[in-house]
């Protein structure tokens, strides 16, 4: 391989060598940058042969960056937010006419809450575009925010150093009980909830958070938890109680759209998450991110500007799912 050339390197070889790094592999880092995967192996191979070095060893096991591979990624990332910093500083001296918002989102917020902004930021600014950016770990929307890939995001977590952003809503737990359950018309009490096999989520890792914190709930009260399955998706538990397989606990958010028989009840003592939305504080921001801003304000008027979620709760559920 010749001597470096770095004439040659092109913002699209970084944006193929940092999406690779991150998947390993390099379809599906061609399906995240939405072009095929021969596009990515000649944009890796045209980087390597500029820069004179092997950045990837191929295997079995995908594509593993290199040594001096790691290192030109990590300088490759900074010259991408410096482009997009640029963008930003560029669009802020045109004015508001159009841009994009990249939103980072869970599931239950992407379906239920989301479009509707959306439509209305449309109506607003016809050339604004709004990307959702999926993830099911409230860590990661965190960390997609501090790399840049998103300019906003919604979590369930506490807004931690570095963050601003305000509780959006608060969201009931509800427990879900099958269609032909008989049961009596008053409220549902904690002797009654231990005798039903209950559906539930591992709560193993971060990507369980309201399981965890369903658990924990229980436990702080001194409450058994009768766990008959153990799964792994919101929907599993939703389809299974409509069976007549057990309940489940699950945030009335996640629950929805809801086949119209499954029967819904409070918890005995009420359970909410926090949702909130948060950006990197003291970042520079376009104003095609403050208009998405403003227009979720619009339809949720804040009411806990920028109010974290007890150090204490934080702590426990840190410690949960360690």
């Amino acid at each position: 391989m010749r001597t470096g050339n770095l004439d040659g390197i092109k913002l699209s070889q970084l944006r193929a060598l940092v999406a690779v790094a991150e998947v390993s592999n390099f379809s599906e880092a061609a399906l995240r940058l939405e072009v095929s995967q021969s596009a990515i192996s000649h944009a890796i191979a045209a980087l390597e042969e500029s820069l004179g070095v092997v950045l990837f060893s191929r295997g079995r096991h995908g594509a593993r960056l290199t040594p001096i591979g790691e290192r030109v990624k990590d300088h490759a990332e900074d010259m991408l937010k410096l482009l997009d910093v640029i963008g930003k500083e560029v669009n802020l001296t045109k004015g508001l006419k159009g841009g994009q918002v990249r939103v980072g989102v869970f599931r239950s917020v992407a379906t239920r809450l989301l479009p509707e902004v959306i439509v209305r930021l449309k109506h607003y600014f016809p050339d604004i575009t709004t990307t959702p950016i999926e993830y099911r770990d409230d860590d990661r929307v965190e960390q997609a925010l501090r790399e840049g890939r998103v300019d906003v995001g919604f979590t369930c977590m506490p807004i931690t150093d570095g963050f601003e952003g305000w509780e959006l809503m608060r969201d009931e737990y509800v427990v879900l009980l099958p269609p032909k359950l008989q049961r009596p018309e008053t409220p549902l009490t904690w002797e009654e909830l231990a005798t039903y096999p209950m559906i539930m989520t591992s709560g193993q890792s971060k990507l369980d958070y309201c399981s965890v914190l369903t658990r924990q709930h229980f436990a702080e009260l001194g409450q058994p938890i009768n766990i008959a399955y153990d799964i792994q998706e919101d929907s599993t538990s939703v389809g299974m109680v409509e069976r007549g397989l057990g309940v489940t606990v699950l945030p009335r958010l996640a629950t929805e759209p809801l086949p119209p028989e499954i029967q819904v009840c409070s918890l005995p003592v009420p359970l909410y998450r926090h949702i909130q939305v948060v950006m990197l504080a003291d970042a520079l921001h376009s104003p095609a991110v403050y208009a998405f801003l403003d227009t979720l304000k619009e339809l949720y008027p804040p009411e806990l500007q920028a109010t974290p979620i007890s150090s204490e709760r934080r702590q426990k559920v840190s410690r949960a799912i360690a």
